[in-house]
């Protein structure tokens, strides 16, 4: 498979070949779901936390008699039945992480990249570079490239005017492309990569 490449205004640039192995079928599935599931919890702070009987401040003493009083039997005023008690089977504070070999991780970034592709969703630029970073430089290129929807943008390595460009639009995310995960490749309608950042997940897919 070969991708056209085009510049920063939208004209041809020549190819770039696809050179990792495509995944193809139903193969796959299953760790991209895998992957994704794991990603996202890992997103989660799991510092939710409440009190239990033993923990919630108060005294140990009986509220009122056990007979003669005509209400209830009561044995403590931190009863979960009581309001400012203490909680029944509450959140405590845990690790929500799941663990996912390397190999399914890769294999699940194939697949996310292999569907992407044959959708017609990458697009690939010769370079991105911006002179200034001014939001407005930055909209001006995406109209260039016909972009709309939400948009991953992939370069080899941090660049700071295009990161100070981007980080006011809520519908672009840039990364790089030793950090892309399966989550990012299927959550943008479009992903935007640099011919060297391609080039540099390739290899990093034929590992």
């Amino acid at each position: 498979m070969k991708l056209p490449v085009r510049n920063i205004k939208g004209q041809d640039q020549g190819e770039v070949q696809v050179s990792f192995t495509l995944v193809e079928g139903g193969r796959g599935t299953q760790a991209v779901h895998d992957t994704i599931v794991a990603y996202r919890a890992a997103q989660r702070m799991g510092t939710a936390c409440t009190k239990n009987v033993g923990e919630v401040a108060g005294t140990n003493r009986k509220p009122w008699r056990q007979k003669g009083t005509g209400r209830a039997r009561a044995g403590s005023f931190r009863s979960p039945l009581w309001r400012g008690g203490g909680v029944v089977f509450g959140p405590k504070p845990r690790d929500f992480g799941k663990k996912v070999g390397r190999k399914t991780r890769q294999l699940a970034l194939r697949k996310a990249l292999t569907e992407r592709l044959k959708s017609g969703d990458v697009l690939v630029l010769d370079e991105l570079k911006l002179a200034s970073p001014k939001t407005r430089d930055f909209i001006e290129v995406l109209n260039q490239l016909e972009l709309s929807g939400t948009a991953l943008v992939v370069v080899p390595r941090v660049d700071e005017n295009l990161v100070l460009a981007s980080r006011n639009l809520t519908y672009v995310e840039v990364t790089t492309s030793d950090f892309l995960n399966s989550y990012q490749v299927l959550r943008s309608d479009k992903l935007l990569f640099t011919r060297d950042a391609f080039d540099q997940l390739q290899a990093r897919l034929t590992d």
